[in-house]
């Protein structure tokens, strides 16, 4: 397979550990086996790591051990352990499935702008491509009359992603089983990336269910990333039917071949305990949206943003710039602050800011950010002026 380079993961990889203050990460602030165990308010929580340390490391079941997979299933309202995939991250499962499903010249249509993944991959294999686009004309909300328009009886898959990365916008469950008509219409597959599920703000809306428990096409894809602050356990799953769920697993062969023991055992105890995790998350988001809030109106001169209704995730308009590559840049190198720039999705006048990072990096992130940009627009102004 011939693919075009990752430009996000890219850029990402160049600053993430040289930057001190990481607001555009797309997960919650990650935490550590420690909080894990304070979280599941274990009575001996020494155990579990003697036990874990002193386990030898051997391979795990390749498709995820059965209890991993039984937890997973109970998500959902009719999955079984074996119609469920472990797999290295959603990134490993979103590939498989797409290698399993497509072939070159198939019709996929893709929620777009997203993570690059989701529309690089259907490409490389050969298939034509059509974007449903989440637009700043339509306050970044999802168009379903336009998705409409897009469908064909040569769709093969529809790929969808709520809450949306990068921008926050969101399905209703109205809107998700519309989807699923749509799909069903024509015999389509839907590719349901569901990284941000459980990720509600406190006193927001209520997220709809996985699409897999709309529809029997669909495959819903999840993570310990987001919502779990977990990424380095680098552990995915896919919920489909069995028969994708073993096929996807023949490809798995040559890819990760199994997932990490350790990583399985405690993906177990996050999954278990994702109340906990909630009630962590919520106190973070609701101090972050907080600060957020004040600082886009003391600062609307320069700065917007559609606040993300759930997630983690939005795109800040920054005033009088049509591409944000050299800002992006200059606030990594010189303010050690990311923001990733927006032409990584098509929005060049955009930079992508997440909200799950720890408050107090957030914060500070947010002074920097504001200052910085002020000083960048004030120099390129009296640039303009000496022409």
């Amino acid at each position: 397979m011939k693919i075009e380079t990752f430009a996000l993961e890219r850029w990402m990889t160049t600053w993430e550990l040289l930057v001190t203050h990481d607001i555009t990460e797309s997960g919650i602030s990650p935490m550590s086996i420690v909080d894990l165990l304070q979280i599941a308010r274990l009575d001996d929580p020494g155990r579990v790591i003697a036990d874990a340390m002193a386990a030898p490391q051997l391979y795990s079941e390749a498709r995820g051990t059965e209890a991993l997979r039984s937890c997973i299933a109970s998500t959902y309202q009719a999955v079984s352990a074996d119609d469920v995939l472990v797999t290295t991250g959603a990134i490993e499962a979103n590939f498989l499935i797409c290698n399993t499903l497509l072939e070159p010249g198939d019709h996929v249509v893709v929620s777009t702008p997203c993570y690059q993944q989701l529309v690089s991959v259907p490409r490389a294999i050969g298939c034509d491509i059509a974007e449903w686009r989440v637009t700043p004309e339509s306050g970044f909300t999802f168009d379903l009359e336009a998705l409409e328009s897009l469908v064909t009886d040569r769709t093969r898959m529809i790929i969808i992603n709520t809450p949306h990365n990068p921008t926050g916008a969101t399905l209703t469950q109205a809107e998700m089983e519309r989807i699923a008509a749509i799909a069903d219409r024509v015999g389509a597959w839907i590719l349901s990336d569901e990284a941000y599920r459980w990720l509600t703000h406190p006193g927001g809306i209520d997220l709809p269910g996985p699409m897999r428990d709309i529809s029997p096409r669909a495959i819903s894809v999840g993570t310990m990333s987001k919502f779990f602050g977990l990424p380095g356990l680098r552990l995915g799953w896919l919920a489909a039917t069995s028969e994708l769920a073993s096929a996807c697993w023949e490809l798995r062969d040559y890819t990760s071949l199994s997932p990490s023991q350790l990583s399985d055992r405690f993906a177990q105890m996050a999954i278990a305990n994702r109340e906990g995790v909630r009630d962590r998350n919520h106190a973070i988001l609701a101090r972050n949206l907080e600060k957020a809030r004040a600082w886009f109106s003391e600062h609307e001169d320069i700065v917007s943003w559609v606040e993300p209704r759930a997630g983690l995730l939005a795109m800040m308009r920054v005033h009088g710039l049509d591409n944000t590559d050299e800002l992006s840049e200059r606030l990594a190198s010189e303010a050690g602050v990311m923001l990733a720039p927006g032409s990584a999705f098509g929005l060049p006048g955009y930079l992508r800011i997440g909200i799950g990072q720890r408050p107090e990096i957030f914060d500070e992130a947010l002074d920097r950010t504001s200052a910085f940009i002020r000083t960048y627009l004030a120099g390129r102004q009296s640039a303009i002026a000496a022409e």
